[in-house]
């Protein structure tokens, strides 16, 4: 039962709606976990017991965090400021091992459950031949828990708070596992921080017949992304990437582009439900796309696309990497030597790198995966070397950057980018990745995108049409949010006729547009496995 089912949409959410606002004010908030613990049931059966011990387990250590913080407070009080250091000091040392055991704990049972069988594979490809007992590994069965990766990530970035002190641990364990497990977003996010979602989460409060149309407009947006334009684009995707070698030139080209649309509505359309389903609470979750295809270069891009991903690693790794005793010891030695330029570049670099080689690894055990992120990382780095030299042609050129035509160009940069980065992404394997990028250049002709070969890929003219006016809609749509428009907001204005026309436009839009038919089937979330 996934998010874009139509027993979520229609079933599971109006009970769950039915029952919260029955609920006495005070149960509500629980009403949302045991329908949450509910529907993580339905997803990975008996393996919520690792959601039930992941929780228990932050939980504890968010009060370990905050009995320590609390016995420093108790120590502090009325001694001389040389002895404030020496405890300050001392309990700090007591934090952070109390945190490095929770982070070690929680990674480690990722680590094992989504990298043991890579891991396994990568030694055994590298002794090759060599007989050696003791090192004589085999691959395991793994039984992985839905969404593992996004709620061992806000588990982790919750104890950080907690011990950064930007957070006070909760106290009662059920307020934990539902900020842990919330089911709109606990399969593929939002990856959200408490300060996120804390002041709404916990309210109890009724029902609202705005909240509960603004909600559901979100979902059957997410629903037309979904099922209109990613379902039909997956079928041509899967015919080009897991049949590559029949295909070359403007075909790979056509699979890369295709895929890039289908992760962008499949993933945002999601995270559209996901927030629509919050929303129908009055729970205001983060947003997680901003109009990405829109960006000027590929530092614009990641901070558009799964930005609560990104603002993840940027708390968590890019911060304390930038702010630690060997970065600062660099900076001073830089700017002595080498120059502000390099210096900045190499601090960079070094706060980056772990950055993007974490982006790779969190989307799973492939070294296609990690190419990926090295792939964005070089491309960044590269972005800033030539800064310098980029701003001073601009300058001798008389080109401002800031101009509709310099803006387009860089944008049409950015999506060559974009789609190269996604036909490695999806490609099945690295070696399956050069062998495709490799291909386009063999026999490159536009010709072979009128002459038949795409209706050969699983669909028809009408599914084109379908994905063409989809993408037409959604463009219009962005295009708007990009200017700065709210369009649900101005929606909301609309005299009742018309914004109710619009509702049913749009309702009737999925129900009959979506992809149907003997050469369809429900595609499955692809974050969802990550």
């Amino acid at each position: 039962m996934g998010y874009h089912s139509s027993i979520y949409v229609f079933v599971f959410l109006p009970v769950c709606l039915a029952a919260y606002q029955l609920a006495p004010a005070k149960w509500r908030s629980k009403v949302l976990l045991a329908f949450s613990w509910i529907f993580f049931y339905m997803l990975s059966g008996k393996l919520i017991v690792y959601l039930l011990g992941t929780t228990v387990f932050t939980h504890c250590i968010g009060i370990w965090l905050t009995l320590i913080q609390s016995e420093e407070s108790k120590e502090l009080q009325g001694v001389d400021r040389k002895q404030k250091k020496i405890i300050k000091s001392k309990y700090q040392k007591q934090g952070r091992k109390v945190l490095l055991l929770g982070i070690f704990v929680l990674l480690g049972v990722l680590a094992y459950l989504k990298y043991y069988n890579f891991f396994v594979k990568n030694v055994t490809t590298l002794l090759g031949s060599v007989s050696l007992p003791l090192l004589t590994l085999q691959e395991k069965k793994m039984l992985m828990p839905i969404g593992i990766s996004f709620y061992t990530l806000q588990a982790i970035g919750y104890m950080v708070d907690v011990y950064w002190g930007k957070v006070k641990a909760e106290r009662e364990l059920w307020r934990t596992a539902l900020f842990l497990g919330f089911f709109p977003q606990i399969m593929e996010g939002p990856i959200a921080r408490y300060t996120d979602v804390a002041d709404t989460l916990y309210t109890d409060k009724p029902l609202e017949y705005k909240n509960i149309c603004d909600g559901y407009v979100r979902i059957f947006w997410g629903l037309f992304k979904k099922k209109v334009v990613a379902d039909r684009l997956a079928t041509v995707v899967a015919a080009i990437f897991d049949h590559y070698t029949n295909y070359s030139g403007a075909i790979i080209v056509v699979g890369a582009i295709s895929y890039a649309v289908q992760l962008y509505m499949e993933f945002s359309g999601c995270m559209d439900i996901v927030i629509g389903s919050g929303r129908v609470f009055g729970i205001h979750l983060p947003e997680n796309f901003r109009q990405p295809f829109c960006a000027k270069n590929p530092s614009e891009f990641w901070r558009r696309w799964h930005i609560t991903l990104g603002a993840w690693f940027k708390a968590y790794i890019f911060y304390p990497v930038s702010v630690s005793g060997a970065v600062k010891k660099w900076n001073q030695y830089g700017r002595k030597h080498v120059g502000k330029h390099v210096t900045r570049l190499v601090t960079s670099a070094l706060a980056l790198f772990p950055v993007w080689l974490a982006n790779g690894v969190w989307h799973g055990a492939r070294w296609s995966y990690i190419f990926y992120g090295m792939y964005y990382f070089v491309l960044i780095m590269l972005g800033m070397a030539v800064e310098p030299v980029r701003d001073k042609i601009l300058g001798v050129c008389h080109i401002n950057p800031e101009t509709r035509w310099w803006r387009v160009i860089q944008i049409a940069k950015t999506w060559v980018i974009i789609f190269t980065g996604e036909l490695f992404f999806r490609a099945n394997g690295l070696k399956a990745g050069l062998h495709m990028f490799r291909s386009i250049f063999d026999q490159f002709s536009l010709n072979i995108l009128t002459n038949g070969t795409l209706l050969k890929l699983g669909i028809g003219k009408a599914d084109y049409v379908a994905i063409i006016i989809g993408c037409i809609v959604v463009g219009i749509v962005g295009s708007l949010k990009e200017r700065g428009i709210p369009v649900l907001d101005r929606m909301g204005t609309l005299a009742v006729p018309v914004r109710w026309a619009l509702y049913y436009a749009l309702i009737f839009a999925v129900i009959i547009l979506a992809a149907y038919g003997d050469g369809y089937q429900a595609i499955d979330l692809i974050y969802a496995g990550f």
